[in-house]
């Protein structure tokens, strides 16, 4: 499976903000966007001039690694987003949103993306009874999604339950750390996703393709 292999921190500097890849570096002083605040790469300090493409393909590119997701996978997510009805930017912030590893991140499960990613690969999570290992699994609404039993003492659930209410829970979505245990009570809507993203920017950039 194709998958991004560089430094994190790069996309966060070429993003000129914190994407929080890296989980509780971010937050630290060592993170290199602190720091070296500018893009990477030999002419990172130039001034670029900030035409309308270059707004939407960054704005394309920030959505895709904020949540992980290769282009051709991102690509389909917006193909998706753009057969249902209502307004395409959001239908693709909810698709994303709805990916099992985005889940157990926003529930506080794991550290950053790439950590509830390895850990979905890893087996530790069962949706509805039934173990999922697919970190792109979408999530429905009155899904339950819950570690599995003999999971329970290992390292990053023992310190998720530690630090239970650290991080603000969306209101789609319903945890209780004390069972390990996660409730999907709605699909995501617009004000729930707090993605630092404008949508708009993202359809406007794949309607010139």
């Amino acid at each position: 499976m194709a998958r991004y292999t560089g430094a994190d921190c790069k996309l966060c500097r070429r993003e000129k903000m914190k994407l929080f890849l890296k989980g509780s570096k971010c937050d630290g002083p060592k993170c290199p966007i602190e720091i070296r605040p500018y893009p990477p790469g030999e002419h990172g300090r130039g001034r670029p001039k900030e035409s309308e493409h270059m707004l939407q393909l960054r704005e394309k590119q920030k959505a895709r690694r904020i949540y992980g997701v290769l282009e051709a996978q991102f690509v389909n997510y917006y193909k998706e987003a753009n057969r249902r009805q209502g307004k395409t930017g959001e239908n693709l912030l909810s698709l994303l949103e709805r990916r099992l590893d985005n889940v157990i991140y926003r529930a506080g499960y794991a550290k950053s993306r790439d950590m509830a990613r390895q850990l979905v690969r890893h087996g530790h999570f069962l949706v509805n009874g039934k173990k999922v290992d697919i970190p792109s699994y979408r999530v429905s609404e009155r899904d339950i999604i819950e570690v599995k039993q003999k999971s329970l003492e290992q390292t990053p659930f023992v310190v998720a339950r530690a630090e239970a209410g650290e991080r603000p829970v969306p209101a789609w979505i319903e945890v209780a750390p004390e069972k390990m245990r996660i409730l999907v009570h709605s699909l995501p809507v617009r004000q729930h996703i707090d993605a630092p993203v404008q949508e708009q920017l993202i359809v406007e950039w794949y309607a010139k393709r």
